[in-house]
């Protein structure tokens, strides 16, 4: 026996075990009314029929996005969509075991295809439901044994119930795809983007062509559902394309935290903290690409070797300090960046100092700030900004309630942005950067907020939809810093001397 064989033997004894301590069979003495009512409870519950057939899985509380996209998916027996759920969200224990059984028990007729990147990890993707109805003891006891013989391989079961499963590799051939007159009713591509498609369009492009070509179409009954499931870590994926070519298709999005409180969306599981602690064992910008869906941009405009790192002037040494606030009201997952940029002219170039860029509370940026302020040198001025908006009373009142709490004055000064278009403001900065006149503090190079910011920046394109409060902020700093050189330049005092003329010859 090869060893690749026997490493599979004993991945499925284990899966084996795993679905054997579901727990012990129902009682002897339970009536045959009472079995039918725990069965019609999981038919209409989910919950409950996660709780009961499959506890060696809820080791949790089922989430509330859990229930909502396995109701969402029962209601539409057409359903087409992506379950673009951050990691750690049980993607592949609901989309390949769970959901699947909740139709079947539902009495929908079930042909599941799986598709995992190769043939290879498709089959075992597939192994786990496989096992629960082989092992799985009240599975057994309330719908009978599953276990068939003669249709009970690797890649491919068939249950006595009639619940057929199958495992493909991406882009494999699906000609043949049925078993007598039943075809697939249920797809499921689950985590099929891998580096080699990140870094070949080409190839992602072939997949998409491949799934709605061929693999949709092998569907032909009432019941042809798709779902992806699959975090969005990269910013151009094949369910970006598919979600672009097909924007009826449902997209149920979900970030496993708050990036402000970072309190877990499947708060019935992960502690208060816990995603809090991956950012500072990660960095924020990987916890938020695989995570929380939000992709780190690779610029087109602004690239990632225009940003010069250099060990940074002394902070008395700067001919101006300018800090300019773009404000941000709500605090949430979904709102803008409260950005707060630094930013210091040393001779003719631009350098970062220091930055707060988070979805925050309007307080934090304030806070942080006046923090920065008590830390200068006494003989250091920061000329402090923030745009103004139409709710300037509000910022001015919290302003001043944490300058009386530090015992400091910002003397921050409201600002009228020029009614330019951002986008075109923003790209102003770009000659400086190819000029190599903006540099970056080589001691915030593990900083997160710089990062964040640096990510922000990236994201500027012509019909950019990422967020662009940092290099907002970044441009007024620029552009005000920028007026210093021009002003010294035009009061230079004129050469003087007499005019010597050349003796022809």
């Amino acid at each position: 026996m090869k060893a690749a064989d026997k490493i599979a033997i004993e991945r499925y004894k284990k899966k084996l075990a795993l679905a054997r301590s579901s727990g012990s069979a129902v009682s002897l003495f339970e009536t045959e009314d009472e079995k039918k009512a725990r069965i019609n409870r999981a038919k209409k519950d989910v919950r409950f029929c996660v709780e009961y057939y499959f506890p060696h899985y809820a080791t949790s509380e089922c989430a509330d996005f859990h229930v909502e996209f396995a109701n969402m998916v029962k209601r539409n027996p057409t359903f087409k969509g992506f379950a673009e759920w951050g990691r750690a969200q049980a993607k592949s224990v609901w989309n390949d075991i769970i959901i699947p059984f909740w139709l079947w028990i539902n009495d929908e007729p079930m042909y599941l295809v799986l598709i995992g990147n190769n043939s290879n990890r498709a089959g075992q993707l597939l192994e786990d439901i496989r096992a629960e109805f082989e092992a799985n003891t009240r599975i057994i006891a309330d719908f009978g044994e599953q276990h068939n013989p003669g249709s009970w391989e690797d890649g491919f079961f068939i249950t006595k119930g009639g619940f057929i499963g199958q495992a493909l590799g991406t882009g494999q051939s699906v000609r043949g795809l049925r078993v007598g007159s039943r075809r697939p009713t249920h797809i499921v591509p689950d985590d099929i983007e891998i580096k080699d498609t990140i870094k070949n369009p080409k190839r992602q492009l072939e997949i998409v062509r491949w799934i709605e070509g061929d693999l949709i179409p092998t569907m032909d009954g009432t019941h042809r559902r798709f779902i992806q499931a699959n975090n969005r870590a990269y910013p151009v994926m094949i369910q970006t394309v598919l979600q672009e070519r097909h924007p009826k298709w449902k997209v149920h999005h979900v970030k496993a935290y708050d990036p402000v409180t970072y309190k877990p969306t499947w708060h019935q599981k992960y502690p208060d903290n816990y995603f809090k602690d991956i950012e500072a064992e990660i960095g924020t910008l990987a916890a938020l690409a695989e995570f929380n869906n939000e992709p780190h941009i690779e610029g087109t405009i602004f690239k990632e070797e225009m940003i010069q790192w250099g060990k940074r002037p002394r902070i008395d040494h700067f001919k101006i300090i300018i800090g300019h606030w773009d404000v941000a009201f709500a605090g949430s997952a979904t709102s803008d960046y409260n950005a707060v940029k630094v930013w210091g002219l040393h001779t003719t170039n631009f350098w970062q100092i220091d930055c707060f860029v988070k979805r925050s509370k309007m307080i934090a940026p304030i806070v942080w700030m006046c923090g920065f302020q008590q830390n200068l040198p006494n003989n250091v001025i920061v000329h402090w900004r923030f745009e103004a908006q139409f709710w300037n009373d509000e910022i001015q009142r919290t302003i001043a309630e944490v300058e009386d709490s530090f015992g400091i004055k910002l003397n921050i000064i409201k600002v009228n942005i020029p009614k330019v278009k951002k986008y075109d403001r923003m790209l102003t900065m770009h000659p400086y950067y190819q000029n190599n006149r903006i540099y970056y503090d080589e001691k915030m190079k593990a900083h997160n907020d710089t990062k964040v910011g640096i990510s922000q920046l990236m994201g500027l394109e012509p019909g950019y939809r990422t967020n662009d409060d940092s290099p907002d902020a970044d441009e007024q700093c620029i552009t005000e810093l920028s007026k210093y050189i021009y002003s010294a330049r035009n009061n230079r005092a004129p050469k003087t001397g007499k005019y010597k003329r050349k003796t022809r010859f």
